[in-house]
């Protein structure tokens, strides 16, 4: 027999977690496009599939680490955290490759050059697993 009340009471929290999960990737992909030297949106909107590939990388792997704290979180504040957490260690990541590791990355997508986007989106999906597999307990 169909539980009511408790289907009511499982709806009410998945649509409070699905809604903080949704505002935190909004605000991830805001801070992440502010962090980049380049203007996705733009580049994007001008048909650049480095840049596609390499912001849909980065949501990703972000993504990944969201999902994980949603299914070991037992709470909404614990969930933000390890949300919080995860977009650092994800725009840490670009900052560090970007930067550090190979300086000519932001050039060669705004110059639509694949193998830069498909680098990125790369390193960016396996952070983003290590992040999601680190945060198991």
């Amino acid at each position: 027999m169909f539980d009511w009340f408790a289907f009511q009471t499982g709806a009410t929290a998945f649509v409070m977690a699905f809604a903080a999960a949704i505002a935190f990737f909004a605000a991830f992909k805001y801070i992440y496009q502010l962090v980049t030297p380049y203007h996705e949106r733009d580049l994007i909107r001008a048909g650049n599939t480095a840049a596609a590939v390499g912001l849909g990388g980065a949501l990703i792997g972000y993504v990944l680490p969201l999902a994980s704290a949603l299914s070991h979180t037992v709470s909404l504040p614990e969930f933000a955290a390890w949300a919080l957490l995860a977009g650092v260690i994800q725009i840490g990541a670009f900052i560090v490759v970007s930067r550090l590791l190979y300086r000519a990355l932001a050039a060669r997508i705004e110059a639509g050059e694949m193998a830069a986007g498909v680098y990125l989106a790369s390193i960016s999906i396996c952070v983003g697993l290590l992040n999601a597999a680190c945060m198991t307990t």
